[in-house]
């Protein structure tokens, strides 16, 4: 126990509470990294921090990818795929399912005891309806194959186990890691990330020590990298609180570049032949991306836009717009590269009591932006009723 207990000490990369000493190190204008290393996907956020309050500012948009630790499962199913085959791994998930489920669990057990300073072999149960298909499948044993395979890191145990030396677990684990420090070296280059404090390394992947050892080593020199207590439940506990102060984040970044399509008067230069539409004799440019909000806008809580829009005809009872969302700043019409729907704003006019229908009406929408959702509202100008809105990003 007093070995073990050194040896958690002797680690290079620090392990804090966050809640208690470190808040008293926090001046005003101090710049984090959090990096959220889930199964599936990492995601990175940069935050800068506004006393006495404690709000916090977005410096960058959120950004990430698909390197969680799912990668090293696929990594682990592609040693399987070289020893045993493809056309074997992929009949066996098909026609034993729940065996592959349980050789998955079998080596996630293993993947969690993997360590950089580890030297003892890790030892992964083979179910024994792996074994005996791979038997019926090709007509020899699974340390047949073991032997004939050019995997020299795996062996065979008699006790029906892979065994794999640390070496072997760590390859599968390097591609995934290799990723995550690439991204965040990416981030660190970014002007607005200069000059950050801390790192904070939290998830379920984060609780690998071959990951925390990875980041320590690339950016130990640049930061201050922090993995704090029950790192698995920091994000379960970000977002209780969270939910308990909601304005905790003053100003975030846009990940994107919102807004709709319309109609604007035809300009002879500045607008493409292919989009002029004649309409009642006046010259129209169609497919006009509108745009409310940039890609890395800083956009404040409770931030607003507001439009007005005219329906076609004076008695409609239901306006759909469709909002277009895009990675690039620089997009012009909603036909450009990169630009797709992403949602519908629909104003419901039918409550909207409007005796006698007026030749021009006009609804005033404001659409809030700058919290964790996008909300709208809107007002008929000629009543001054409100108007009801709805806005959808699943259909």
């Amino acid at each position: 126990k007093d070995h073990t207990r050194k040896n958690r000490q002797s680690r290079i990369f620090m392990v804090e509470n966050v809640i208690g000493e470190l808040w008293s190190e926090l001046e005003e204008g101090d710049k984090y990294v959090v990096v959220d290393c889930g199964g599936g996907t990492v995601d990175l956020t940069v935050h800068q921090i506004r006393l006495p309050e404690g709000h916090l500012k977005e410096l960058y948009k959120a950004s990430g990818g698909p390197y969680g630790s799912l990668g090293v499962d696929y990594e682990f199913e592609k040693l399987l795929c070289k020893i045993f085959g493809d056309d074997f791994i992929d009949q066996f998930k098909v026609k034993r399912p729940a065996a592959w489920v349980d050789l998955m669990i079998a080596f996630e057990s293993r993947k969690r005891a993997a360590a950089p300073d580890r030297t003892n072999p890790l030892n992964i149960t083979l179910p024994f309806s792996f074994i005996d298909y791979y038997k019926k499948f090709r007509g020899h044993s699974v340390e047949h194959a073991l032997r004939k395979s050019n995997v020299d890191f795996v062996k065979w145990s008699s006790q029906g186990m892979l065994r794999m030396n640390p070496d072997a677990m760590n390859a599968l684990f390097k591609p995934t890691t290799d990723h995550i420090i690439e991204h965040l070296s990416n981030l660190f280059e970014k002007p607005e990330v200069s000059g950050v404090k801390f790192l904070f390394l939290v998830g379920g992947f984060a609780e690998s020590p071959l990951l925390q050892v990875a980041v320590q080593q690339a950016f130990g020199n640049q930061c201050r990298v922090i993995i704090p207590h029950d790192v698995g439940l920091t994000i379960l506990k970000g977002a209780v609180l969270f939910g308990l102060d909601p304005a905790v984040i003053k100003v975030r970044r846009s990940p994107m570049t919102y807004g709709v399509g319309v109609l604007n008067r035809y300009v002879e230069g500045k607008h493409p032949a292919e989009k002029l539409l004649l309409k009642d004799g006046t010259r129209w440019c169609t497919d006009v991306l509108d745009k409310f909000i940039l890609t890395d806008q800083s956009v404040a809580l409770g931030e607003t836009v507001k439009r007005s829009y005219t329906p076609a005809k004076p008695s409609q009872l239901l306006i759909i717009i469709n909002v277009y969302c895009s990675e690039q700043e620089d997009v012009n019409f909603i036909t450009d590269p990169g630009v797709r729907k992403c949602g519908t704003l629909k104003l419901d006019l039918t409550g909207v009591d409007s005796t006698p229908v007026p030749t021009r009406r006009e609804i005033q929408t404001i659409m809030q932006f700058g919290d964790t959702e996008i909300k709208a509202t809107a007002l008929d100008i000629t009543t001054s009723k409100s108007v009801k809105v709805s806005i959808d990003f699943l259909n």
